[in-house]
């Protein structure tokens, strides 16, 4: 019997455009592209040290993903996301979300409660570390839709969360916006730890709600 073949080729690294679409996320979300403004594509190839068309393979990405629009014959502008898109955003969010909630207060084992736990616990020592905190909070949330087990619900979220990101940090930096999302957390925690699927939706809803007037919609 002949051997099995074996790979002539390993596996291609990160396509150029997704590096490229990586640093432009990074640029928006940072505010160094600001909601609203024009996209200089030749200033950027420039900047980049690269040719229009990996830069033009990026930018669709990026509008597939709703952080830049493209208009007729004008170009590309960072997405500046209106009262209504948050409050769509949001609603959606808050749907899938509370039923991850209630999903892994039915079913999760110790060991995931536990790991929920230990994401909620380095929140708590974050309040005045800006970017640490954003990162572990999105850790947070998309840890328990993983715990609840549906990749399409996780798929729609991360989409969202990178709209939702044109807003949430100017939101939470308002006064005492971190500290209020802090016992948000906490009283989903302790839904979770207690088993109540109801009470998980409801806080998890609660959160939203909250997190949607500190937007200022």
């Amino acid at each position: 019997m002949a051997p099995p073949p074996t790979a002539s080729k390993t596996l291609a690294p990160r396509a150029l455009y997704q590096e490229v679409a990586e640093q432009l996320r990074m640029q928006i979300f940072n505010r160094e592209l600001a909601p609203g403004s024009w996209i200089d594509e030749l200033m950027l190839a420039g900047a980049f040290g690269i040719s229009r068309t990996p830069l033009r393979e990026a930018l669709k990405v990026l509008a597939v993903e709703g952080l830049v629009t493209m208009k007729l014959r004008r170009g590309a502008y960072v997405t500046e996301a209106s009262a209504s898109d948050l409050v769509q955003v949001y609603h959606l969010m808050a749907l899938l979300e509370s039923d991850a909630a209630a999903s892994v207060a039915a079913h999760a084992s110790l060991a995931q409660v536990a790991e929920l736990q230990a994401l909620h616990d380095r929140l708590e020592t974050q309040t005045g570390e800006r970017d640490a905190f954003f990162a572990t909070n999105e850790q947070f949330h998309l840890a328990m839709l993983r715990l609840a087990g549906n990749r399409w619900a996780t798929q729609i979220v991360a989409d969202l969360r990178k709209v939702m990101k044109l807003n949430r940090q100017l939101s939470l930096l308002k006064q005492g916006r971190v500290e209020d999302a802090l016992a948000e957390h906490r009283a989903v925690m302790a839904a979770i730890a207690a088993g109540d699927a109801e009470a998980a939706r409801s806080s998890m809803r609660k959160h939203f709600a909250a997190g949607l007037e500190a937007a200022g919609t």
